[in-house]
């Protein structure tokens, strides 16, 4: 496995159950808090800044469940350092010292708003970086950590398709309680993300719905997220590959102030473990496969 901050530590960690209970993986990429020196020594802001990027604890949240018989995925490094959840060159050229490769794509609406493969800012739009950093470093950064992950994703991905015929990726993440905008509404508890029914079959969502409704949750459909890289780039229904993402508010489970886990948290953590029983006992993953799918 691909190591970073010195040899010291694990830039991610996939765990496979010993009895597997379905095919359903559940994915964290935005959980890392292991921030790299060079990166701190780099960075305008402080450590505790910078964690506002963080989907703190949300690979806590479902690290139990390889116990149960799904696989889980946590990322290590932090999004602010390298974002997995991007195209692997949505690059900002004006945070660069160099040219960057033709290919790099520094026109889309996540570089636009800082927030690409190498973010610009943190969360609430506070600038990273002192000054322009090396186009090599930020190259290496997405060969060293970002490729390396999704190459072990998509090897889970192809084992979990090619033993069940089928997979389902649930891309766990966090939102803030409020957005940056006023006029924004109150944010509910859980906003289920499928790129507006493309993603996955509308069975998926429809049942994450109902099992979070019925335990409490308030939930929303696709705004303000509807899902990101991951979620478009691993979800394709028509090969049997079904991928949604779960948006939890954070002031459900942490003091996003103090950024502790909150009183709530092994109710959530509980709360995963119906969800994923529930998805592992009602969906019927043999009508999911490819052919079938196709076949709609």
């Amino acid at each position: 496995m691909t190591r970073f901050d010195g040899e010291t530590s694990p830039a991610f960690e996939i765990v496979e159950p010993a009895q597997w209970r379905a095919p359903v993986i559940f994915n964290s990429p935005h959980s890392g808090s292991i921030y790299p020196d060079e990166f701190l020594s780099a960075s305008r802001i402080d450590l505790l800044t910078l964690r506002r990027s963080e989907d703190s604890f949300m690979d806590e949240l479902i690290g139990h469940l390889s116990e149960r018989g799904f696989p889980t995925v946590r990322v290590n490094f932090p999004r602010s350092y390298v974002d997995v959840n991007r195209e692997p060159y949505e690059l900002d050229p004006r945070m660069f010292s160099g040219r960057l490769p033709s290919f790099a794509n520094t026109r889309s609406m996540r570089v636009a708003g800082g927030l690409g493969t190498i973010p610009r800012v943190v969360g609430d739009g506070q600038e990273i970086y002192r000054e322009r950093i090396l186009v090599d470093d930020a190259l290496g950064r997405i060969e060293t950590l970002y490729k390396p992950y999704h190459r072990a994703l998509r090897r889970l991905i192809n084992k979990v398709h090619q033993m069940f015929g089928t997979v389902v990726l649930v891309d766990c993440h966090s939102m803030p309680s409020v957005g940056v905008s006023r006029d924004e509404p109150r944010r509910p508890d859980v906003v289920i993300g499928d790129r507006y029914g493309t993603s996955c079959t509308p069975l998926l969502p429809d049942r994450v719905e109902e099992t979070m409704t019925g335990l409490g949750y308030s939930i929303g459909r696709n705004k303000p997220y509807a899902g990101g890289f991951i979620t478009e780039h691993y979800g394709n229904p028509a090969s049997g590959l079904h991928a949604v993402q779960l948006e939890l508010n954070r002031a459900i489970y942490m003091d996003e102030r103090r950024r502790e886990r909150g009183p709530r948290f092994a109710q959530v953590a509980a709360d995963f473990g119906v969800l994923a029983e529930v998805l592992a006992t009602t969906i019927p993953f043999g009508d999911l496969g490819p052919f079938q799918a196709a076949a709609e």
